[in-house]
Formats: structure tokens, C-alpha cells, sequence
């Protein structure tokens, strides 16, 4: 679900009733576009080649990132558990 590039038709993201502004929209677009009729999410591997610590790495940024995903993921959990009730 996390991924550095996402792909979408401009119309199909303009028609989703997105409420997160942070990391936590991965999660929400993800979970919405999953749910819809006739479309498909696809994974497509690319090439990367990660920097190491003397290029610059800042290994600890990433902790910030999932506590972020983490809030994000359950918001939207809480979200979707009140309003189908």
C-alpha cells in the first residue's frame, strides 16, 4: 500500500470524497479506490537504487512517516466503522 508513485486516472481521484491532507492519504485513496466496481490496482516494480548514509540517507525520517501512516490508518478505520453503523 505504501508506495513512492501512484498512478491514476485525474477522474476517478476528482471523484473520491477525500478527507486526509497528509501521509495518511495513501491509505484512504487506497482503501476507497479498492472498493470500487471495475477497477483494478495493479503493482508495476520499478528500478531503485537507495542512497547510503554518506549520500545523504536520513534513515530516521522514516519513523515520523509510519507514526503518520499508523494515525492515518486508523482515522480512517474509526471513519468507516461509524458512519456504517
Amino acid at each position: 500500500m505504501e508506495t513512492c508513485y501512484k498512478v491514476f486516472w485525474r477522474e476517478l481521484i476528482q471523484s473520491l470524497d477525500l478527507k486526509e491532507k497528509r501521509f495518511g492519504f495513501e491509505p484512504e485513496v487506497t482503501a476507497k479506490v479498492s472498493r470500487l466496481p471495475k477497477v483494478r490496482i495493479y503493482e508495476i516494480g520499478i528500478s531503485y537504487y537507495g542512497r547510503t548514509y554518506e549520500d545523504g540517507k536520513m534513515a530516521l525520517e522514516l519513523f515520523g512517516v509510519l507514526s503518520s501512516i499508523i494515525y492515518g490508518v486508523n482515522s480512517f478505520v474509526k471513519q468507516s466503522h461509524i458512519s456504517s453503523t
